[in-house]
């Protein structure tokens, strides 16, 4: 069976569960490089530029690494390694439950007594609230529309609609 499609995590309803050591078997996070590119010049680059989150909403880490690797592999392509450094700053804490509905013959009958069920740990999700920077890049200037593009195609693979907005250096950009 494949996912569930990211609209069915993407409202926090819940409360936040994130005490792994009461749980049996919780999953290991898929997102596990948070810092990529040029890691030992990280401070040299003067252009900054972060998606922000237009609504409070949970990503689950499927959709963070389709995002990191959608951004990581165009800015690779097209700066190069040492041209860019790019980072993620959310991290995903939250555990994600699901409680499994049982189909067939008689399954109402099944699941009448699981209305209120903790369920079991199937995911882990980030929590982000309405403008909080979920992904960072920096670069020089002539790569400034290389790293937007980038995390415009990051931002597509998450669930929630996203900004792009430049931190560090506008007054070096000629726009």
């Amino acid at each position: 069976m494949g996912l569930k499609p990211a609209k069915i995590y993407r409202v926090p309803k819940k409360r936040l569960y994130t005490r792994k050591e009461y749980m049996d078997g919780t999953p290991a996070s898929k997102i596990t490089i948070f810092d990529m590119g040029a890691l030992d010049s990280w401070d040299k680059f003067p252009v900054e530029v972060s998606v922000i989150a237009k609504e409070t909403a949970q990503i689950t880490h499927n959709a963070l690494e389709a995002s990191r690797i959608a951004a990581n592999r165009y800015m690779q392509k097209r700066a190069g390694r040492a041209n860019y450094y790019l980072k993620f700053r959310v991290y995903p804490h939250v555990v994600l439950r699901e409680n499994k509905q049982a189909t067939g013959a008689g399954a109402d009958r099944v699941s009448e007594g699981m209305r209120r069920a903790f369920g079991k740990a199937v995911s882990l999700g980030a929590r982000v609230d309405k403008g909080q920077k979920i992904i960072s890049v920096r670069t020089n200037p002539n790569h400034y529309f290389t790293a937007r593009e980038a995390l415009r195609r990051a931002a597509a693979k998450l669930p929630m609609p996203c900004g792009i907005l430049v931190d560090r250096g506008k007054d070096l950009l000629k726009l």
